[in-house]
């Protein structure tokens, strides 16, 4: 069945003005213009994230959506996944942000507003050891795109934290994906847009 809606999840200080976002955004808008795409800022706080997530998504079809996330987003996505039992597309994704992101407590800048502040609350580390269900088996088809060149995470967690999904590896790149543009057509087929 064609997805229809399709959710897209950015990573820690990212927003939906990120490169990827705005790529999967055009695309979409060009190619696949009758599906509803959804790229929310999400707050710092994991639980509240998801919260505004969930009541996006409360109503929209669950055999006809997929989600998309990029690094936390990545970790955010699967979650998603997991309560909606919908495709997953992680792009670099976090594997466990409880502990990577507890050096990060305190206040933050907004990655493409500098002049943007947020606090990140020794709480919110709780808030992500809750989501977390790496335990558990894949609910739907996945695909994972992890760059061996990721300077932020260790790829081979990532390859190791989604044995199910399709794997998508590639030699060199870089956190960011900044060739992402090559790797889109394949995330594009995997989603089945309408």
């Amino acid at each position: 069945m064609p997805t229809t809606h399709l959710l897209y999840l950015h990573g820690f200080r990212s927003s939906p003005q990120s490169a990827k976002a705005r790529l999967v955004a055009e695309q979409v808008a060009r190619q696949h213009p009758q599906v509803q795409l959804w790229c929310p800022q999400l707050p710092p706080s994991p639980r509240a994230a998801m919260a505004l997530v969930a009541g996006g998504i409360a109503h929209w079809p669950r055999e006809r959506m997929a989600v998309v996330g990029s690094s936390l987003g990545g970790f955010y996505a699967s979650w998603v996944a997991q309560q909606m039992r919908c495709p997953l597309v992680v792009l670099n994704p976090a594997v466990n942000p409880a502990r990577d992101l507890a050096r990060h407590i305190g206040d933050q800048t907004a990655w493409h507003d500098p002049a943007e502040h947020f606090y990140f609350d020794p709480a919110f580390i709780d808030e992500l050891r809750a989501l977390d269900v790496s335990a558990q088996g894949a609910a739907a088809a996945q695909l994972a795109i992890v760059a061996q060149g990721d300077e932020v995470l260790d790829w081979h967690e990532m390859v190791a934290r989604y044995p199910q999904a399709q794997l998508h590896l590639l030699e060199g790149s870089d956190h960011a994906l900044s060739d992402f543009a090559d790797h889109l057509p394949r995330v594009l087929q995997f989603l089945h847009l309408a």
